[in-house]
């Protein structure tokens, strides 16, 4: 039941993304960024330095950093750890207790340390909308679109996108900031979402946006 070793893949480029059957279109004084589960415990599996993780996590801190100077808000989602068993609920039977209560399951990786002007919310389930405040968060903002960024790509990332849709909020796939188990699920996911939900990007699409308004 414990995370699967990953092996080194490519991520998608945007010649390889599958067409998008929404409309949307990213806008900077709408969109808002969110970093979803990039925790040590979620990203140990994958090869400390290959592709994805060191590309993900290159991509995901330019956006970042883009989005702070350009006023678009930064969110972030973490587990925690030595979840009581019932709260963690149906979880448990597919991924067993989870992470420890300890900075090195814990604590966001350093490149990524969320900044005093960002929002961490604690995650419960896989969509970051799951018992949260993230929904009232975005509207109190102003903001309706939500760039998502993270892993895993076919879990979480995914069901974040789904909700998105169903709470009325045009979402984009970052599909270069985001990693997964391997290039299969990160294609299903893409594909997935692009077909049923969500818009598709690339980091470089999104850091023009940020910068051009």
């Amino acid at each position: 039941m414990a995370l699967p070793k990953i092996a080194s893949y490519d991520l998608p480029t945007d010649q390889e993304l599958p067409a998008v059957r929404g409309p949307w279109v990213p806008q900077r004084h709408r969109v808002a960024l969110l970093v979803h589960d990039m925790q040590r415990y979620f990203c140990a599996p994958y090869p400390a330095e290959q592709a994805p993780l060191p590309d993900v996590v290159r991509n995901i801190g330019q956006l970042t950093q883009a989005a702070r100077r350009a006023g678009i808000p930064v969110f972030y989602t973490a587990q925690e750890g030595d979840q009581f068993r019932p709260d963690r609920g149906l979880q448990a039977d597919l991924w067993g207790p989870g992470m420890r209560d300890a900075p090195e399951h814990c604590e966001i990786i350093d490149d990524l340390a969320p900044q005093a002007d960002d929002v961490v919310l604690v995650k419960h389930r896989y969509s970051a909308f799951q018992r949260s405040n993230l929904e009232h968060l975005l509207r109190a903002r102003g903001r309706d679109q939500l760039l998502i960024t993270g892993i895993y790509a076919h879990i979480g990332c995914l069901a974040t996108a789904a909700e998105a849709f169903q709470r009325d909020f045009e979402n984009f796939a970052v599909a270069d900031a985001q990693a997964d188990f391997d290039r299969a699920h990160h294609d299903m996911a893409m594909s997935w979402v692009g077909s049923t939900c969500g818009g598709l990007s690339t980091t470089d699409q999104i850091l023009r946006l940020m910068q051009d308004g």
